[in-house]
């Protein structure tokens, strides 16, 4: 947790506070005073509803008034060298205060997480490996990717002292940052949960968009000194284990690489799934996917056509409805869509000022948004066996997000009903990705807009043609079709031990792997962002990555520090581990029969989503289990 500077400007402080979030600001006055009266009734701040920030805490202005006056006298305080009286929580207070400030119960097993991610404990880090053991048996690590996980990868083998390379098909850092440059292009997790942990940014508004998130992962790897350790332009093509040497053979572009193990950082959403439509190769005009969107297309006063309405589009649409003469949306189904008041709104120079000037208030701030957009949602998506409504909800909580997120489609297309009807879905809530409403409906209700749920037949040289044998003429052709998710390090022939191939042990569409990082037969070789890790829910998949690499880092420390030459998962931990995620699967959204999703492979089978809150999945990460994996002593040839 970085410290702020004590030297403040008292007036700046009494302008700042008036911008200021009540409950994360209550929590700093409650840590500079020590008064319990902070914590308790009337300043508790209420629920917040929905996916907003809460900013108020449900507060009369009255009340707010007293905390913004209290807490500008304790951080003046503190500037001037008192010492907050609770800098570090005890456990059971730190679990009342988490509480405290989302207006709701906040579970036990989170005192621990938050302990940590706050800064209350120190940081983990991998033990470094000795520079000797590193030479003598030339230690280092070949990490394919410089996306999200990549850079989170270099940093912990950075802190770890292994030697790296990482080796980046693009230009340049940022994954899908950095390829998705289509209009509209942002993150639907909030600036503040969407970033790295150890690396603080000021974000320009609550929600990144490309341009930005792009430029922050760049500011990352400059700022941890990765760019040395990276190779652009080389596209893998090929991983094989050397079992009489102990090392992995890493190929593309006519070059080799060799390391002692591999981190596969290639991400999840890296191959764009174009449909296979008849006459697609025949249109006249552009016609490209959303990830592919190329530089010199100018929609303005074009007939586009938008195929999919999914996250994409959900951004796309509205980025380019007041430019084109005509736009028509193709909806394959229909999705849920959440309200959200700051979605495009600015991060004002006060707030910027509380994150970097006052103790306290940035990791409660980011706990706050941690724990609206993480977990608090996941009970609600458990399947209530007794539930009489099966078909469009999954228990009472889930059916009361049914109604909250019905009544705001109704308000938005009111007077539409043509429009209703076509975008209200029959699956329950979150059995997609949530998405936010980024102007997604006002889009759709434009005269020069139309939303078209007929199936996408076939494509011809001036438009679309549907299942009905209706023509949509079109100048510019869009596909926002997504990504092939089921399938795992798409065109990476991966062998292992006895020249065993990785897509052909995973049925090619069925892919596990422990704790989505490693399978048996693989030695040394380690997933990120793998099956069955992805956050179906929502929130920031960065906090996951972090666990993965803080995870992987401990054991590649462990196997340069204590000589071990391979580490290979056990089948048992891994079939237990599939057998409890599956069953788990089995009581959740994401098994209802009611919706088509690429969660789900061809078997039927969820193979992307965790089902567990991002607590648990820190909890089963937190420190390697030693029982799951087989240990090889470094051969002597090998070293």
């Amino acid at each position: 947790m970085k410290t702020p500077q004590r030297s403040l400007d008292e007036n700046r402080l009494r302008t700042a506070v008036t911008a200021a979030n009540l409950p994360t600001l209550t929590m700093v006055l409650f840590q500079l005073t020590g008064d319990r009266r902070w914590l308790e009734d009337p300043y508790r701040p209420a629920r917040g509803a929905g996916l907003g920030p809460n900013d108020s805490g449900g507060l009369d202005d009255a009340l707010a008034t007293e905390i913004r006056s209290a807490a500008v006298k304790a951080i003046t305080a503190w500037s001037r060298g008192a010492e907050p009286v609770v800098s570090n929580p005890d456990p059971e207070l730190l679990q009342t205060m988490l509480s405290t400030t989302v207006g709701e119960e906040v579970p036990a097993e989170y005192e621990r997480l938050m302990r940590e991610e706050m800064g209350f404990a120190p940081e983990p880090r991998p033990h470094r490996v000795p520079g000797e053991r590193i030479a003598e048996r030339d230690f280092r690590v070949v990490i394919i990717g410089a996306g999200v996980s990549g850079l989170i990868a270099g940093v912990r083998l950075k802190q770890a002292g292994v030697p790296f390379v990482i080796l980046e098909r693009n230009h340049d850092v940022g994954g899908v940052w950095l390829t998705n440059t289509y209009p509209g292009a942002g993150v639907d997790t909030p600036s503040y949960l969407y970033s790295f942990s150890f690396f603080p940014w000021n974000w320009s508004t609550h929600f990144g968009k490309r341009n930005e998130v792009a430029a922050y992962t760049a500011a990352m790897a400059d700022h941890f000194g990765l760019r040395e350790h990276i190779e652009f332009g080389v596209d893998v093509d090929s991983a094989t284990w050397d079992e009489t040497g102990q090392r992995w053979f890493v190929c593309g572009g006519g070059r080799t690489w060799s390391g002692s193990a591999v981190i596969s950082a290639v991400g999840l959403f890296n191959t764009p799934k174009v449909p296979d439509l008849p006459g697609l190769g025949q249109f006249r005009g552009p016609a490209f996917h959303t990830a592919q969107w190329p530089s010199d297309v100018d929609v303005t006063g074009k007939r586009v056509a938008v195929v999919g309405t999914g996250a994409s589009a959900m951004q796309v649409v509205p980025a380019i409805a007041d430019r084109t003469a005509h736009l028509t949306v193709f909806q394959r189904s229909p999705q849920w869509v959440a309200p959200n008041a700051e979605y495009f709104a600015p991060v004002g120079e006060d707030v910027h000022w509380l994150m970097e000037n006052v103790p306290f208030y940035h990791v409660w701030y980011r706990f706050r948004l941690a724990w609206v957009f993480n977990d608090r949602v996941h009970p609600s998506l458990q399947i209530d066996e007794n539930w009489a409504h099966p078909e469009h909800s999954l228990n009472a909580t889930n059916d009361g997000h049914r109604r909250f997120f019905t009544r705001y489609l109704h308000e938005q297309l009111d007077g539409r009903p043509d429009l209703i009807e076509k975008s209200l879905p029959a699956y329950p809530p979150f059995g997609k990705r949530m998405l936010l409403d980024n102007g997604w409906f006002a889009a759709l209700r434009r005269d020069d807009v139309e939303l078209v749920t007929d199936g996408v037949a076939r494509i011809t040289p001036t438009g679309v043609v549907t299942d009905r044998g209706q023509e949509y003429e079109a100048d510019v052709l869009v596909l926002s079709t997504g990504f092939d998710a089921r399938h795992y390090l798409p065109g990476i022939e991966v062998r292992g031990r006895g020249g065993a191939e990785l897509h052909e042990a995973w049925n090619e569409d069925d892919a596990v792997a422990h704790l989505g990082i490693m399978v048996p037969g693989f030695p040394n070789f380690f997933l990120m962002y793998g099956p069955n890790t992805n956050a179906g829910a929502g929130g920031s998949f960065i906090f996951v990555a972090e666990a993965q690499g803080r995870y992987i880092a401990d054991l590649l420390s462990l196997m340069g520090r204590t000589g071990i030459g391979e580490l290979d998962v056990r089948p048992e931990a891994l079939a237990r581990w599939v057998s409890e995620v599956d069953e788990a699967h089995s009581r959740m959204v994401w098994s209802h029969p009611g919706m088509t999703t690429y969660y789900r492979n061809s078997r039927g089978r969820v193979v992307t989503n965790s089902p567990y809150r991002v607590v648990d999945y820190w909890a089963m990460t937190r420190e390697p289990d030693l029982a799951d994996f087989r240990r090889t002593p470094v051969r002597a040839h090998a070293a």
